[in-house]
């Protein structure tokens, strides 16, 4: 019988598998073996599917391993994949048997030292430049004196309490608190929600709209100020209407919140030095503007008055100015009268020459006397106007030359002594009031200090013969004479062994004195 020429070849005892359950077998041994890793390289491709899944390429010089990373653990990572960043991803092993290819199931992603963080900033950086987010031009001025100021930072770290102290002691404002995380993964995203959420505070509101935000965290590493370096934080900045000053980390830390911000604090104490001013030194400037405008107001007023009373020397009495301008007048009408009769009198002794002389007298003294006439109602009425002209002028004259000036000021004056005299008998009712309360009050307190309250309460003062009271048994001696005050008098008496001795009765008040001691009752002391 022939052998068959199959037997003899390697691993013809193997069991046959089918694809399925070979790929499966791959699974689990790949699985097995490398259950958690940790792999360095530099991102390639990546993608974000709609399904919300990542998928990208880890590669080094030589060998590129494919990775994907599920929807659940995309948005836990604390930084965004981006093509060309070398990062350290941790996740599983496993295989993908559709394709039959292994791949990395990314779990957490972390830069790859701080270099690529650099990098990785300085490229976000000059990208959110390219698009003019950091232009000076965007930024807008500060409020002189903001009503409130919302601050954006941790509730329980020291930030907020440094910025609160020293605003109470420069000028206290109102202070809304929005309290954020300040690093972790969920930071920028809460950070973001604050700005936003202060921006969309309508005015006149139940929440007051703060007039200036501040974003505050302390100092850290570069690790612990990413949140303020994401790109939606940084657009958040940009995009506030209510003008932003950034206060994150030290003086020597830089993020890129502090580009996109209208104004850039050093620390978050220097942020509350921005946002107001010294009220100390704003009411020395009040006063010294108030004492300044006084005294310019002062001067001025002096100047004037100054300037009036020279007016007054050289404008000299109206009354003597009026008479010379009478006497003018005066002078003047008599002179056109005058001259006026004469005209008529020559007129007259020409009409008569050339009526003798013409065939016709009577037609041309007629004429004459027509053409007399008329020169004379033209002659009067220039004389109007003359006389008219001259009493405008001393009319307008006149009206300058008053006494009103001096009325209103004889009127202010009479006016500022009633002011005067008001607040004078205000004052000293007023002081008035005031010592007699002090007295009363000083009487209430002395009054409460006395001794004879606490001897209404049936409690009683001992002195000795010099009036020095006697507060211990030690200085009561037997045979000793003592006063024995109470509330309604005073009684002699004399220390023993066996009681007190009356010696004499209530005096002075006008009531008799309460008698000794009954027998049997001891010493006083």
């Amino acid at each position: 019988m022939d052998r068959d020429p199959r037997s003899d070849r390697p691993g013809s005892n193997l069991a046959e598998l089918s694809v399925t359950e070979l790929s499966r077998a791959l699974k689990r041994t790949v699985e097995s073996a490398f259950g958690y890793v940790r792999v360095r390289g530099e991102i390639s491709q990546p993608k974000l599917h709609s399904s919300g899944h990542l998928y990208l390429r880890l590669k080094d010089e030589t060998s590129v391993i494919e990775s994907v990373c599920w929807r659940g653990s995309v948005s836990k990572l604390s930084i965004r994949a981006e093509d060309g960043m070398e990062v350290i991803c941790t996740g599983r092993l496993t295989t993908f048997p559709g394709r039959s290819q292994y791949q990395l199931v990314i779990e957490s992603m972390e830069l790859a030292g701080e270099g690529a963080l650099l990098k990785l900033l300085e490229e976000r950086k000059r990208r959110l430049a390219a698009e003019g987010l950091f232009d000076p031009s965007r930024k807008r001025p500060l409020p002189f004196l903001p009503a409130v100021i919302g601050v954006v930072t941790s509730p329980t770290g020291a930030v907020i309490r440094d910025i609160l102290h020293r605003l109470a002691d420069r000028f206290p404002r109102h202070v809304l608190l929005w309290p954020v995380a300040v690093q972790g993964e969920s930071a920028a995203a809460q950070v973001v929600a604050a700005i936003r959420g202060f921006n969309a505070l309508k005015p006149g509101g139940p929440v007051p709209r703060p007039d200036l935000i501040i974003v505050a965290r302390g100092g850290g590493s570069l690790e612990d100020l990413m949140a303020f370096n994401e790109e939606a934080v940084v657009r958040a900045a940009a995009a506030s209407e209510i003008p932003l000053i950034s206060a994150v980390g030290h003086e020597t830390d830089t993020t890129l919140i502090d580009f996109a911000s209208d104004r850039r604090a050093p620390t978050p104490t220097a942020a509350a030095e921005m946002a107001v001013p010294v009220r100390a030194d704003l009411i020395a400037q009040v006063f010294d503007c108030q004492r300044r405008l006084a005294g310019s107001a002062g001067r001025m007023i002096q100047e004037r008055r100054n300037h009036v009373d020279g007016l007054a020397r050289g404008l000299g009495d109206p009354h003597s100015l009026l008479e010379g301008c009478v006497q003018r007048l005066d002078d003047r009408a008599e002179r056109l009268g005058m001259a006026m009769a004469g005209a008529l009198d020559r007129r007259r002794t020409r009409v008569a020459e050339l009526a003798a002389k013409l065939r016709h007298p009577r037609e041309v003294l007629t004429s004459a006397q027509g053409r007399l006439q008329s020169e004379a109602r033209a002659l009067g009425a220039g004389l109007r106007q003359v006389v008219a002209a001259e009493e405008g002028r001393l009319a307008r004259v006149g009206s300058r030359l008053t006494l009103m000036p001096i009325r209103i000021r004889v009127s202010e004056g009479e006016r500022r002594l009633t002011e005067l005299g008001e607040r004078m008998d205000a004052g000293y009712v007023r002081l008035l009031t005031e010592r007699t309360s002090r007295l009363r009050s000083g009487a209430a307190l002395l009054e409460s200090y006395s001794y004879r309250g606490i001897l209404e309460r049936g409690f009683a003062l001992v002195t000795d013969q010099d009036e020095q009271r006697i507060t211990s048994a030690a200085d009561a001696k037997a045979g000793t004479p003592v006063t024995v005050e109470f509330h309604d008098g005073k009684v002699d008496a004399v220390v023993g062994h066996g009681g007190v001795a009356r010696k004499a009765e209530a005096g002075g008040t006008g009531k008799s004195r309460k008698a000794g001691p009954k027998a049997g009752q001891g010493v006083l002391f």
